[in-house]
């Protein structure tokens, strides 16, 4: 695994690329090899990307709610094409209205992530975390 290539994504039918920009450009700021995959981004190719570039994580985004729709058995797709280390990250509005954030994390976790971000998370925060996570 390349230890500092993130693929980087708005999963789903969701379209909101400003905050995916943002990110692209503070993750690459803070020296990783960001793969950005842009808005509207399946699972499949996620997992094709992180395959094709050797990553070390995958970074999901999704702000129109239905995130946990989307993301769904990513973990699985990803064990399925060799990826069973790699690390999965998602952050943004990834539920549908207000819910208590402590229980949409026990969620995702189930699901397979490894952190899970709310809406107006610290990207310092994130980029942290990637460091320590990936033993940078």
């Amino acid at each position: 695994m390349s230890s500092k290539t993130l693929i980087l994504g708005v999963i789903g039918a969701d379209v909101h690329a400003v905050g995916n920009k943002i990110l692209e450009n503070a993750f690459t700021l803070a020296g990783f090899e960001v793969v950005n995959l842009g808005v509207m981004v399946s699972q499949e190719e996620f997992v094709n990307a992180a395959v094709e570039t050797d990553a070390a994580a995958i970074v999901v985004s999704s702000l129109y709610g239905h995130g946990e729709i989307d993301c769904r058995g990513l973990r699985e797709k990803c064990d399925e094409a060799g990826l069973s280390g790699i690390k999965l990250y998602v952050g943004g509005n990834i539920v549908v209205g207000k819910a208590d954030f402590v229980q949409v994390e026990k969620t995702f976790k189930a699901m397979g992530y490894d952190r899970v971000y709310p809406p107006g998370a610290s990207v310092e925060d994130a980029i942290d975390n990637f460091k320590e996570d990936l033993g940078l």
